[in-house]
């Protein structure tokens, strides 16, 4: 796995202890140094602008802006999990999803290529096609469902992928975008943030990327803003070392040991999540106010055929429409246990109407609803009762 800190430093041993481990053992494992006698197992967060630096500026860590070691061992931990046993792959961390967003699709565009883009993706990805076309880089955009980004990919340098897609839950065939566009030419990128790596491995289907803000469900808290690329294409890894540097999209340390002390619990959150996903999504199903009910895990849902031959877990978001905005407001005032908040992949459930930003092609009355750890009984009794409750 390749990182910033040598193997003395970032310690190996856990390497060959991950080797054909399941998703719970990498995720406690995941990044850890050597042990050393007296010293605790994650080491605290490295409060540091400036290293100590005698003599020529060579080693791992020169300057806060560039590395840090509580970095490193993020790094390692993120690479072990989207990347499993694939040591020429490399992991940045940044200050947010939207940091590491940009930093692929800025540092691998110029003015005069084309990128593809979904247009039913992040809410942010149009602020990011308006400031790339400002800069003359062509941008086209189709729905991810039914792989329809094929249609316009002839001539692009870079092909992004957000699968599913968020907030409409949409799943395109990452293997044929992949082929399809390394034929042509072209770089591929892929949002994980909804699947996280225990969901989805980008790499593995052959992207040149796994990109994903760890905001969500990969630290799990609702406590860290955090982002991250990890890559195959050392030239293309460079350029995004690169943008870092300039930009200074960097995560403070605290921000950074928070998320690795948070990877421990992954596998643990995301069982338990997906699994009260499918039973919410299951117990929706039956009630007839509800219209475009979404999870990939059902199984007639449209996407679940090839969710299901590249998928791990179906993730913890579940979508759905009600009649008006007017009866969308009233459920989610109704609801006890779910908090209604932006954002999804925390511990505790939250539910929002997503229309109220703007910016997503979503009817008035849709609602994305992220799926917490609380029981399942719980969580599905207060959703029922609140459709009841909201009632016309």
């Amino acid at each position: 796995m390749s990182c910033s800190a040598t193997n003395d430093e970032a310690g190996t041993g856990a390497e060959g202890v991950l080797a054909g481990a399941g998703d719970g053992t990498r995720a406690v494992r995941a990044g850890l140094p050597e042990p050393v006698k007296h010293e605790p197992t994650l080491p605290g967060p490295v409060f540091a602008a400036h290293f100590h630096l005698p003599g020529e500026p060579t080693g791992p860590y020169t300057y806060g802006r560039d590395e840090n070691p509580t970095w490193t061992l993020l790094e390692r931990a993120i690479g072990e999990l989207e990347a499993p046993g694939q040591d020429s792959v490399e992991t940045l961390v940044f200050a947010s999803g939207m940091a590491a967003i940009s930093s692929v699709l800025f540092s691998q565009l110029r003015a005069g290529d084309a990128a593809v883009l979904p247009d039913d993706g992040y809410q942010a990805l149009p602020l990011a096609r308006a400031q790339l076309e400002a800069y003359g880089i062509e941008v086209r955009t189709a729905p991810t469902g039914g792989d329809a980004q094929l249609d316009v990919l002839d001539g692009a340098k870079l092909l992004w992928i957000e699968t599913p897609s968020n907030p409409g839950l949409d799943v395109c065939d990452v293997r044929r975008l992949v082929e399809a566009a390394h034929a042509r030419g072209a770089l591929v990128a892929v949002d994980n943030t909804l699947a996280t790596p225990l969901g989805q491995r980008p790499l593995e289907l052959g992207a040149d990327f796994s990109v994903a803000s760890g905001t969500k469900q990969l630290t799990g808290h609702g406590d860290v803003l955090l982002g991250y690329v990890t890559g195959r294409n050392a030239r293309a890894m460079a350029a995004v070392r690169r943008w870092r540097k300039i930009v200074g999209a960097i995560p403070g340390p605290m921000e950074a040991w928070l998320a690795h002390r948070s990877i421990a619990t992954l596998h643990l959150r995301v069982d338990r999540q997906n699994a009260t996903a499918l039973k919410v999504a299951e117990a929706l199903r039956t009630r007839p106010e509800i219209t475009g009910l979404r999870y990939p895990g059902l199984s007639d849902d449209p996407s679940h055929t090839i969710a299901s031959q590249q998928m791990l877990r179906y993730g913890c978001v579940v979508s759905f429409t009600l009649s008006t905005r007017a009866r969308a407001d009233r459920f989610l005032d109704a609801l006890r246990l779910v908090d209604d908040a932006t954002s999804f992949g925390g511990v505790r459930s939250t539910a929002e109407r997503r229309g109220r930003w703007g910016g997503d092609a979503v009817p008035e009355g849709f609602v994305r609803l992220s799926v917490g750890a609380e029981d399942p009984e719980d969580l599905v009794a207060d959703l029922l009762r609140a459709l009841e409750e909201s009632a016309d």
